[in-house]
């Protein structure tokens, strides 16, 4: 029977904290709702007392339907000298209406001293009497003993006895915390094993990741008898980030053969990350393990021959077994592995020619500066121009972008005025026709996105639903200074009918305008044969 270990996910509170990393009250529902579905066993919504956004959050969770996540209210121990009943804190945290809370107190007796300049007898007294406070208002108490390990360190009597002040005064679990990151694994088991057999309850374990650890101190914690694994989706959280919960988790259930979230849940873990990734408007981790884009890429051909005859001998698991999937990728290290398995993805068959014609475009392609690992749908639309199967949906006849910016509208402040042009042939059944469009944007690129969408949506309509979601610009031989080329990376989404979408693009030049142009039109390009199947014409 697999052992059950408690997921308590704090990314609504400590991820937040996180540089950069935001959420509305309805961002922090959807994700609570997300977490409930997967099987997560408890979510910490926030410090109701902190501010109104949380307090709000507090009213609004009461009406979701949670099958099976509980929801808990976080905050502090009572203030020195103030009795546990008359503390603001305590009784925010009840009137939060969670069955559950989280109540942190210190164990370094650096802090007792220094920071809140008290003795180690009121410290003992703020855990227990704010322990006790809570439990008889009904909660479930998850007791948080901040800077733990290195209070044991420090003093590990009394670090020890902070744990049992909780446990004694009826906290559920007392969770060791490594608040600075600075632990390592041995360490950690050591310690977890010995505060087991300190206090008559259970123990979780809550990491950091300043020293790259937080995942391998969890799992540590975990083999050492921890019940509970604190952490965040993807680790976002303050400085270096917490315990990524999306790697314990399956760390847990494929490696440790650990009972956690529901039964199909770990199968979701990679549409998990990306859902918080997009709603707290973070880019994604190509390398994240597990569930990164590149976290089952494969780039040599000696790797790529070797997966596809067996995928184990270059991959620690099956990706499908997280919801992620394997990604063939063609660069000039390619070899004829790659291709096949790319022109297989594309019902291309993989004849000897066509893969030596791949295969010799790409390396020409590279050495002039282009990178097809991070844009697969450009390299798509290479493999079916080397086969022949490319149907284009529009050919450019020119385009003209001018900005304009003087005296005056410097004087103004305003920004520069910047219009493009463009003239293009699209294919039609009786021929093709001519259109000429003028637009105006933020910028050369913006202007000239405008300008094509203007001729291209009343022939095809379906690009309404094609947004571009980023832009990146790379000089590739700066020692040529402003004449250097230029390497530009486009990423859109389609979100229209059918499944969304996500796909990248890549153009090389040595002008700037240029180089976007050729990463817009295969953005585009792809786009409309995604909805479409092809064009009428096939380019020479």
């Amino acid at each position: 029977m697999p052992r059950r270990v408690q997921l308590y996910d704090t990314t609504l509170r400590d991820g937040s904290q996180g540089e950069g990393v935001t959420f509305s009250v309805q961002d922090k529902l959807l994700i609570t709702k997300r977490l409930d579905e997967l099987g997560f066993d408890f979510i910490e919504g926030g410090f109701p007392l902190s501010n109104p956004k949380d307090a709000e959050y507090f009213q609004r969770v009461r009406d979701l339907d949670l099958k099976h996540a509980t929801v808990c209210a976080f905050g502090l121990t009572r203030r020195k000298n103030t009795a546990a009943e008359d503390d603001v804190t305590l009784k925010a945290m009840v009137d939060a209406g969670t069955p559950a809370v989280t109540v942190v107190g210190k164990t370094w007796d650096l802090h007792v001293h220094e920071i809140m300049r008290i003795d180690r007898a009121e410290n003992l007294a703020m855990i227990a009497d704010s322990v006790a406070f809570l439990k008889a208002e009904g909660k479930r108490v998850i007791y948080d003993a901040e800077h733990f390990f290195d209070g044991y360190r420090a003093n590990p009597d009394f670090a020890l006895e902070t744990l049992r002040a909780a446990a004694d005064a009826g906290a559920e679990i007392a969770v060791l915390c490594d608040t600075n990151g600075g632990s390592l694994p041995d360490f950690v088991a050591e310690v977890v094993a010995i505060a087991r057999k300190t206090v008559s309850c259970d123990v979780g374990i809550h990491c950091h990741n300043d020293s790259d650890l937080a995942t391998a101190n969890t799992l540590a914690a975990v083999k050492a008898g921890a019940v509970q694994v604190q952490g965040t989706i993807n680790g976002i959280g303050e400085r270096c980030g917490n315990a990524d919960l999306i790697a314990a988790a399956s760390n847990l259930a494929l490696k440790l053969d650990c009972d956690v979230l529901r039964s199909d849940g770990v199968q979701h873990l990679t549409e998990l990350s990306r859902f918080v990734y997009e709603t707290a408007n973070l880019a994604l981790r190509r390398g994240q393990p597990f569930v990164g884009s590149s976290a089952f890429a494969h780039k040599g051909g000696m790797h790529v021959h070797a997966v596809n005859r067996l995928a184990s001998s270059y991959e620690h698991i099956d990706p499908a077994k997280v919801g992620n999937e394997r990604r063939i990728l063609v660069s000039e290290l390619s070899g004829r592995s790659n291709i096949v398995a790319a022109a297989t993805k594309l019902k291309i068959d993989a004849d000897d020619a066509l893969m030596r014609a791949v295969l010799a475009k790409v390396v020409e392609l590279e050495h002039a500066g282009y990178q097809f690992e991070a844009a697969e749908a450009s390299f798509e639309l290479l493999v079916k121009k080397c086969a022949g199967t490319f149907q284009s949906h529009f050919w450019r006849d020119h385009y003209r972008v001018n900005i304009e910016s003087g005296q005056e509208t410097r004087v103004a402040g305003e920004e520069p005025v910047t219009e493009a042009s463009i003239k293009l042939r699209i294919p039609t059944p009786d021929g093709e026709q001519v259109r000429h469009e003028v637009a105006e944007g933020d910028g050369p690129i913006n202007a000239l996105d405008g300008a094509l969408r203007k001729a291209l949506l009343p022939v095809y309509p379906s690009l309404a639903d094609v947004t571009l979601t980023d832009y990146k610009v790379r000089v590739i031989n700066p020692t040529e200074g402003t004449a250097a080329k230029v390497r530009v990376m486009i990423e859109s989404h389609a979100s229209g009918p059918g499944e969304p979408a996500d796909w990248s693009t890549v153009g090389v030049s040595e002008n700037v305008v240029e180089a976007s142009w050729l990463a817009l039109c295969d953005s585009i390009e792809y786009a409309l044969a995604r909805s479409d199947g092809g064009g009428a014409a096939v380019e020479s």
